[in-house]
């Protein structure tokens, strides 16, 4: 869904979800690489537990952010009205070091995960 426009409520929703830096890194990485599990993002951005579960909670109830179960893990996404809007925002500051910093551990993280289920599954004694 496409946003035309924006209620001033939404937008003031959509403002103040930005005043903190700890949510525009997570807003960042949604958006860089779609889905995150929560700590996953506690990994990347070296955040308690605690710090992150709130910061996500308030882009949740901002209308940002939706969320999933998928067995013991909750995936965090970016909400596809808020897309647009936060894309032309958060493309002001892309270069930003902590927000490159922030995606390079991701990658790492990443690449280290596929290695892992790769050395699993071309395993020979695996049963």
């Amino acid at each position: 869904m496409r946003l035309k426009n924006i209620s001033l409520s939404y937008g003031m929703r959509v403002f103040k979800a930005l005043s903190e830096e700890p949510r525009v890194r997570i807003l960042h990485l949604l958006m860089q690489n779609g889905e995150l599990c929560i700590s996953d993002l506690e990994h990347i951005l070296d955040f308690t537990q605690t710090k992150t579960s709130r910061h996500l909670s308030y882009l949740k109830n901002a209308g940002l952010v939706g969320s999933k179960k998928v067995d013991q893990w909750t995936f965090y996404y970016m909400l596809e009205e808020a897309y647009e809007i936060l894309q032309q925002i958060l493309k002001f500051i892309q270069k930003d070091q902590h927000l490159i910093r922030d995606q390079e551990i991701y990658e790492i993280l990443y690449s280290n995960r596929e290695l892992a289920i790769n050395k699993i599954e071309n395993n020979p004694y695996r049963r």
